[in-house]
This record gives structure tokens, C-alpha cells and sequence, in this order.
């Protein structure tokens, strides 16, 4: 799923990417359907369904799991803990309530110390749409190809990769730059205006249109590399650029190098658009288990490693840490994202002497990852709006308190 840049406020009401499937064929109402979906499936309490349940109303393929599960050992449980916001001391049910939880786990020194499913269709084997928390898997998956050589160098050209993109706005940045967002091709991620960029790319993946025709028809609007602008197209492009270098669809690859290695135990998948080639989405289609959200987390925690494996590169997630950068810095990301974020390499950062980060999907879903605490968090949510910035902070304080607690021992 696509993701309005955080902070915007901007109420979703553009796009359910389709339950075309679902209304097809009801006879009267149809069409009332039709013109609403968006409101019906992205809106409580339906969207708990809806975020548990993409492979019923769009074509996926499969990240199939590992032969082998790994197990996560169970901790002490958390039961003591309780947090502060807006003067108010709450417990773990109190934000689940207030933020609309929906699965939640917290791993600590490797170990599950909490686990609960508060949603109506959510449990340890429901895949959980993730919207742009699939960013940050993207960017796992980049970093990877480089260290293999199918990447070249960040300082690659993103048409290089892509021909078809010649003479576009693509043509000129660089891998790098999609990796921070930092393109300076235009794009606007307006869900309410369906005159929008937004708009036009959304109609593509859930109408059978052409996506690059979307992507080769953008303005540039700076020179790249040089201004933060949240963009899922460039995420989109991403994820072509790493299917062209590997030569492998983005599920297969996934399941190869990430899912298979870290011991998933859930089949994951990825929606696909609807138009032929059908193909999947960087920056937005991903679809997985909760546990196996932490079994990445963990990967991130841990410089790259587990159980004494380099899965992902250490000096890619030291870069996904922060940027030495100034437009990527937290607090400058612009007058549209919460001052508590910074961006490097697809991933939200928290900054300060810790340097966690986390990934982000719109109507709640988080993958925070606290290296020197070794904690790591997944939370996904079902939010009746894109982005709230209201549960944000909530969210952000309860998480930040949360390891401050685990790591002094209660």
C-alpha cells in the first residue's frame, strides 16, 4: 500500500487499492460501493479486516517461509511497565486501546517478553498489511545486493538499471538518492485530491494502468540528492532497480535472502497491481506476521547478524541509523513530518546519542529497533486515518519509555 508523507495531516480517502473484486457483480449498490471503498475498507472497524485480508481482494505472490522456523525463545514477562504522555501515566492496554493496536510484540535480548493480538482478526499466523513499513524491508534488501555485487555502487545512475526511464526525472538519480529520498522528482502524496500524482499513480495499480508511464510523466523539482521529499514512486523505483540488477522478482528475492534466513514461520507476500506485468510494490505491498517482523527487527538490532550469521550488511545498517546530512536530520525533514524523525536509507530515525530507528507504514505500523538496548518492537495498528499525529507521539513515547524500562531492568 502507498503512504501520504507523515505529518501531513491529510485524511485518507483516496484509494483502497481496489476491493473492485469485492463489489463486482452486487447488483444495486454496486456502484454506491464502488465510489466508497476507500472510506468502507480504510475506516473502522472494517479496516482490521482489510489489513488482515489483501490476498482476498488483490493478486499476491508468495515469500514462502523458511524449511526451518527458528525459534523465539520467550523472557520475562512484561507486565509491570507503564509510560507518560500528555501529564497522564498509562498502561500497554491503555495505547493499544488508544492507537488502535492490532498485533504487538516486544523482543528483549532476543527473547519475546511480550506478545498480544488486541485485534478483531489478528493472531500470531495473520499477515498483516504493512503499507510503508515494506520500505524499510526494500532497503534490507538493496543492502544486500550490493554486498553480492548485483548492485554496483549507490552512485549509480537509477536509469541505468532501467532504461525505460531515459529522458525521464529518473534519469539522473542515483540509487543513493532513492535510498534517502532524496530524488527531487516531484511527487505529491495527496490521497483526498484525485487530480493528484498520487492519484493518477494509485489509479494505475488498482486499474490495470501503466505505472512507468505514471513515473516517466513526473517533473523534477530540485536537483537530486539535495532535498528530502517523501515519495513512494521513489521507493517503486527502488524495487525495479533491484529486480533489474538481480534478475529475480522482488518476492523470490525476499524469500532467499531475508525470509529463509531468518527463520520465518509464517509465508509472507506481496500484493501485486492488477495491470499486466503484474509487478510488486517497494515501496508498499508487503504483507507478513508479526513475529517474523521482530526476526528482522532483530537482524537490524544485532549490526546485521543472527545466530552468528551476516544477513544483512553491518555498514548498511549502520547507514540506516542516520545520515550525515542536513536535509535528513531529525527535526529538518520540513514543515510536513513530525520534528521527532529524521530519514536515512528507507528508514525513520530517532537520533541522539542511541541512534534507533524505526520503520514506518501509514494507520499505524512500526518496526523499531534499539541496538543498544537490544529491543526491538513491532506494533501494527488499524488508525481510521493515513496518519495521526496525535497516536504518533503516543506511540513514539510509550516505545521510547518502553526501552528506557526494559534496559534499566524495571
Amino acid at each position: 500500500m502507498l503512504e501520504v508523507a507523515m505529518g501531513t495531516g491529510t485524511r485518507r480517502a483516496g484509494g483502497a487499492l481496489a476491493l473492485g473484486a469485492a463489489v463486482a457483480g452486487l447488483g444495486a449498490g454496486a456502484g454506491w460501493l464502488w465510489r466508497h471503498q476507500a472510506d468502507l475498507a480504510f475506516s473502522r472497524p472494517l479496516n482490521e479486516w482489510t489489513f488482515t485480508h489483501m490476498s482476498a481482494v488483490l493478486p499476491t505472490r508468495p515469500v514462502a517461509r523458511a524449511a526451518v522456523p527458528r525459534p523465539l525463545p520467550y523472557g520475562p514477562a512484561l507486565r509491570a511497565f507503564t509510560y507518560e504522555h500528555d501529564g497522564e501515566r498509562r498502561t500497554l492496554a491503555q495505547l493499544h486501546a488508544r492507537t488502535h493496536t492490532t498485533g504487538f510484540a516486544v523482543l528483549h535480548r532476543g527473547a519475546l517478553v511480550r506478545e498480544e493480538y488486541p485485534g478483531r482478526f489478528a493472531s500470531p499466523r495473520a499477515r498483516f498489511q504493512l503499507f510503508s513499513l515494506t520500505k524499510s524491508v526494500t532497503s534490507m534488501l538493496v543492502g544486500i545486493a550490493l554486498e553480492e555485487g548485483a548492485l554496483g555502487s549507490l552512485d549509480d545512475k537509477a536509469a541505468g538499471y532501467l532504461p525505460d526511464l531515459a529522458g525521464s526525472a529518473y534519469d539522473g538519480p542515483t540509487v543513493g538518492d532513492l535510498l534517502h529520498m532524496s530524488s527531487g522528482v516531484e511527487f505529491t502524496e495527496d490521497y483526498a485530491d484525485p487530480a493528484s500524482s498520487f492519484a493518477r499513480f494509485e489509479r494505475a495499480v488498482s486499474g490495470g494502468g501503466s505505472l512507468l508511464e505514471v513515473v516517466r510523466s513526473l517533473p523534477r523539482a530540485a536537483r537530486p540528492g539535495t532535498t528530502f521529499t517523501y515519495s513512494t514512486v521513489d521507493s517503486q523505483v527502488l524495487g525495479w532497480v533491484l529486480e533489474a540488477a538481480t534478475g529475480t522478482a522482488l518476492a523470490q528475492y525476499a524469500h532467499s535472502r531475508l525470509w529463509s534466513r531468518v527463520g520465518a514461520e509464517r509465508d509472507a507476500y506481496y500484493f501485486l497491481t492488477r495491470g499486466r506485468p503484474r509487478t510488486a510494490l517497494g515501496g508498499g505491498s508487503f504483507n507478513a506476521a508479526v513475529r517474523d517482523l521482530a526476526r528482522l527487527g532483530l537482524v537490524m538490532a544485532r549490526g546485521g547478524q543472527l545466530d552468528g550469521r551476516q544477513i544483512v550488511p553491518a555498514r548498511w545498517v549502520e547507514r540506516s541509523r542516520g545520515a550525515d546530512l542536513a536535509h535528513l536530520a531529525v527535526g529538518a525533514l520540513g514543515a510536513d513530518a513530525p520534528r521527532h524523525y529524521g530519514y536515512a536509507n528507507q528508514w525513520w530515525t530517532l537520533g541522539g546519542a542511541r541512534r534507533a530507528f524505526t520503520g514506518i507504514g501509514i494507520h499505524g505500523q512500526y518496526l523499531w529497533v534499539d541496538p543498544q538496548a537490544d529491543v526491538v518492537v513491532v506494533k501494527t495498528s488499524a488508525w481510521d486515518t493515513a496518519e495521526d499525529e496525535g497516536r504518533d507521539a503516543e506511540t513514539v513515547a510509550a516505545l521510547t519509555a518502553l526501552v528506557t524500562y526494559l534496559e534499566t531492568g524495571g
